[in-house]
Protein backbone atom coordinates (compact mmCIF):
# COMPACT_ATOMS: atom_id res chain seq x y z
CA UNK A 1 0.00 0.00 0.00
CA UNK A 2 1.10 3.50 -0.63
CA UNK A 3 1.51 5.74 1.90
CA UNK A 4 -0.53 8.73 2.22
CA UNK A 5 2.03 11.64 1.94
CA UNK A 6 3.68 9.94 -1.54
CA UNK A 7 0.05 9.94 -2.78
CA UNK A 8 -0.80 12.52 -5.43
CA UNK A 9 -2.89 15.32 -3.93
CA UNK A 10 -6.36 15.79 -5.69
CA UNK A 11 -5.27 18.91 -6.84
CA UNK A 12 -2.10 17.46 -8.48
CA UNK A 13 -4.43 14.93 -10.29
CA UNK A 14 -7.08 17.44 -11.78
CA UNK A 15 -4.13 19.52 -12.95
CA UNK A 16 -1.96 17.32 -14.35
CA UNK A 17 -0.93 17.55 -17.94
CA UNK A 18 -2.22 14.95 -20.49
CA UNK A 19 -0.05 13.79 -23.16
CA UNK A 20 -1.07 13.93 -26.79
CA UNK A 21 -1.02 10.08 -27.08
CA UNK A 22 -3.81 9.80 -23.70
CA UNK A 23 -5.77 12.23 -25.29
CA UNK A 24 -6.00 10.55 -28.47
CA UNK A 25 -6.87 7.27 -26.73
CA UNK A 26 -9.71 8.98 -24.38
CA UNK A 27 -11.52 10.59 -27.24
CA UNK A 28 -11.04 7.45 -29.67
CA UNK A 29 -12.74 5.21 -26.49
CA UNK A 30 -16.48 4.78 -27.17
CA UNK A 31 -18.87 5.53 -23.97
CA UNK A 32 -20.08 2.93 -22.14
CA UNK A 33 -23.85 2.57 -21.76
CA UNK A 34 -23.44 4.12 -18.71
CA UNK A 35 -21.18 7.02 -19.40
CA UNK A 36 -24.02 7.49 -21.98
CA UNK A 37 -26.97 7.34 -19.62
CA UNK A 38 -25.23 9.09 -17.20
CA UNK A 39 -24.80 12.18 -19.24
CA UNK A 40 -28.27 12.01 -21.01
CA UNK A 41 -29.49 11.75 -17.58
CA UNK A 42 -27.45 15.24 -16.48
CA UNK A 43 -29.31 17.02 -19.92
CA UNK A 44 -32.37 15.99 -18.82
CA UNK A 45 -32.20 17.50 -15.39
CA UNK A 46 -30.71 20.89 -17.18
CA UNK A 47 -33.03 21.20 -19.43
CA UNK A 48 -35.73 20.72 -17.13
CA UNK A 49 -34.06 23.16 -13.86
CA UNK A 50 -33.54 25.71 -17.08
CA UNK A 51 -35.90 25.28 -19.07
CA UNK A 52 -36.06 28.20 -22.06
CA UNK A 53 -32.73 29.55 -23.53
CA UNK A 54 -32.70 32.85 -22.02
CA UNK A 55 -32.40 30.69 -18.69
CA UNK A 56 -29.89 28.24 -19.81
CA UNK A 57 -27.74 31.47 -21.08
CA UNK A 58 -28.47 33.15 -17.94
CA UNK A 59 -26.76 30.33 -15.61
CA UNK A 60 -23.88 29.65 -18.08
CA UNK A 61 -23.15 33.63 -17.71
CA UNK A 62 -23.25 33.40 -13.85
CA UNK A 63 -21.20 30.17 -13.97
CA UNK A 64 -18.54 32.08 -16.30
CA UNK A 65 -18.23 34.51 -13.70
CA UNK A 66 -18.23 32.30 -10.63
CA UNK A 67 -15.29 30.44 -12.55
CA UNK A 68 -13.44 33.50 -13.22
CA UNK A 69 -13.56 35.38 -9.83
CA UNK A 70 -12.08 31.35 -8.55
CA UNK A 71 -9.26 32.07 -10.96
CA UNK A 72 -8.77 35.64 -10.39
CA UNK A 73 -9.66 36.77 -14.03
CA UNK A 74 -12.59 38.91 -12.79
CA UNK A 75 -14.21 40.30 -15.72
CA UNK A 76 -17.87 41.45 -16.47
CA UNK A 77 -19.72 39.77 -19.26
CA UNK A 78 -20.68 40.84 -22.26
CA UNK A 79 -24.80 41.72 -22.31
Amino acid sequence: MTPPDSRPSLADLIDRRVSAAELKEALARPLSDEEREGTLSLVRWFRRRYATPSERLAYVRQAYCRWQQSCGTRRTPAR
